[in-house]
């Protein structure tokens, strides 16, 4: 079974989200927002390994709590992320742009290593992830960044978003590398196809699910 754990954290309240196994105890963090010690914290009161971090996309605000978070870990996790998101990685997320500055970024067990250092796995489109038993699709879905990804777990009938969409909501596309046409194509294409059902587990604000978005959301 997956257990999941919201974490709204960061100066924009973006979601984090601490995921297991709830079989095996292995763990992941999907976009490690901010407060990487009260991640890590909160998956050792669990009694979870946190053996991955898988970032939806590199704004700053979804990789603040990087940095913290594998420096308290031992062996340091994977890191994932799409190839196309590089650039922002290695310029902090942009968070100079807002006013604000991050610790280096790590790159998987060079810790000591500076920013500008490359994540341990590049995520691509139809890649599975696989956390203990449970098996997730990658899907690359540009628009809000070139290299965004949503991760699918039709297990549990649940896609973690990012900044794709939200409840009633869509992803910001007027900073550089954002795309309306692109985004509204990746909702209908990675998210519209996936069942009713599904749970959307957004990168801001409150659940939703693909059902509800496809009847009420405005912009798509």
């Amino acid at each position: 079974m997956l257990d999941i754990v919201r974490l709204t954290l960061g100066p924009l309240q973006t979601n984090g989200y601490l995921i297991a196994d709830s079989e095996t105890g292995a763990a992941a963090v999907i976009d490690p927002a901010w407060d990487g010690e009260t991640i890590r914290r909160e998956a050792e009161r669990r009694g979870w390994r946190v053996e991955q971090i898988w970032v939806t996309h590199a704004h700053f605000d979804h990789i603040g709590g990087v940095a913290d978070l594998v420096r308290g870990l031992d062996p340091a996790p994977v890191i994932a992320l799409h190839p196309a998101e590089r650039p922002l990685w290695e310029m902090g997320g942009g968070a100079a742009l807002f006013g604000f500055s991050l610790p280096p970024l790590p790159c998987g067990a060079q810790r000591s290593t500076p920013a500008g250092c490359a994540p341990t796995l590049d995520l691509a489109h139809g890649q599975s992830l696989t956390l203990g038993g449970l098996t997730f699709e990658v899907r690359h879905a540009p628009g809000h960044t070139p290299g965004l990804c949503v991760f699918y777990c039709a297990q549990a009938d649940v896609c973690f978003c990012g900044d794709l969409i939200f409840q009633g909501s869509v992803g910001r596309t007027d900073l550089p590398g954002g795309s309306p046409a692109a985004l509204v194509e990746s909702i209908r294409a990675q998210i519209f196809t996936l069942p009713d059902e599904t749970r959307l587990l957004s990168g801001h604000g409150e659940e939703t699910t693909v059902g509800e978005e496809k009847m009420f959301n405005p912009f798509v």
